[in-house]
């Protein structure tokens, strides 16, 4: 989910929404992108066989019909589809997020538990347990890129269980477009290791700065904006011993040079947030780097890469 707004209410909003078939989800998430102000993707009807998705982009005013129309026939044009019906809503003003805060279940990934603060007892024995609550940053685990992260993350932790930071540096790990921070504090609290957490978006940073106050981890959690990978604040800190980036696909193809040098010998790389038919795209991207193929999570219709330099 990409989300550009800074609050969690929508008065007078509308949506923009077409209804696709899993793997068509990259091409049609692209079309709305870069013209809503939140896009969100989510499962539409289970009943119907194979799944059908939703691609659905938020507005803070009635959105341009015609380029959206333009922009959905020339994404299924490309697919060699044809295209789906846009249907454009006014939404009712609600506070979302704390409509959802009480339902928000809890989450089990490997050894992470992930869990709101309503929810109160019956924690598993032996987990590693955060605090997230629905935020206005993504990332609440919920989603299955979020997932499939978690799982590479303790599966990393388990052959690699005592990182600790090299002589002359500060930063063991790096979570590229943190969201909220789960990834860099579900790696920070399960061996206390410092991690960098970096977002374009000042909401994002935000959010994992109080997170990290929340779980008790801000003398290993440091959160910092940035543009991109190549940043000054990125580079500072490098090489990183593991880097996390549950992003796009497009945005991954685009920074797997830099991403990749930012990288340790021998460091391990998790890649996600994009659709499968996707995942050769971005492997091909880093192959080039000299990075090689560990482990791969596939959460339909998800994939994470977990590779190696």
């Amino acid at each position: 989910m990409t989300n550009k707004i800074g609050n969690a209410s929508f008065g007078n909003s509308w949506s923009a929404r077409v209804i696709v078939a899993a793997e068509n989800l990259g091409a049609f998430e692209m079309a709305f992108e870069d013209i809503a102000d939140v896009v969100s993707l989510y499962e539409y009807d289970e009943s119907i066989k194979p799944i059908l998705w939703a691609v659905e982009g938020m507005f803070d005013e009635s959105p341009p019909r015609a380029e959206l129309t333009a922009r959905v026939a020339l994404a299924a044009s490309a697919l060699g589809i044809a295209a789906p019906e846009l249907v454009i809503a006014k939404v009712p003003a609600k506070d979302w997020l704390r409509e959802t805060v009480t339902s928000f279940p809890p989450l089990k990934a490997g050894r992470y538990y992930i869990h709101g603060d309503h929810i109160k007892d019956g924690f598993p024995s032996g987990a590693v347990r955060l605090v997230i609550n629905a935020a206005t940053a993504f990332g609440s685990g919920q989603h299955a890129s979020t997932m499939g992260c978690l799982l590479a993350l303790d599966g990393m932790f388990r052959t690699a269980p005592h990182l600790r930071p090299r002589p002359g540096q500060d930063f063991v790990g790096l979570d590229m477009g943190c969201g909220t921070g789960i990834l860099g504090m579900a790696a920070a609290k399960t061996t206390r290791i410092p991690v960098l957490c970096a977002d374009i978006d000042p909401e994002a940073v935000r959010v994992t700065q109080y997170n990290a106050v929340k779980n008790g981890l801000t003398d290993v959690i440091t959160a910092v904006m940035s543009d991109g990978c190549g940043d000054r604040a990125i580079r500072a800190h490098a090489p990183y011993r593991f880097i996390t980036a549950n992003i796009l696909a497009r945005p991954l193809n685009q920074m797997a040079a830099k991403l990749s040098a930012l990288l340790a010998p021998g460091g391990t790389l998790i890649l996600a947030g994009f659709v499968r038919r996707d995942e050769a795209m971005v492997l091909n991207a880093y192959r080039m780097q000299g990075l090689r193929l560990e482990k791969r999570f596939r959460i339909p219709p998800w994939t994470t890469l977990v590779l190696r330099k």
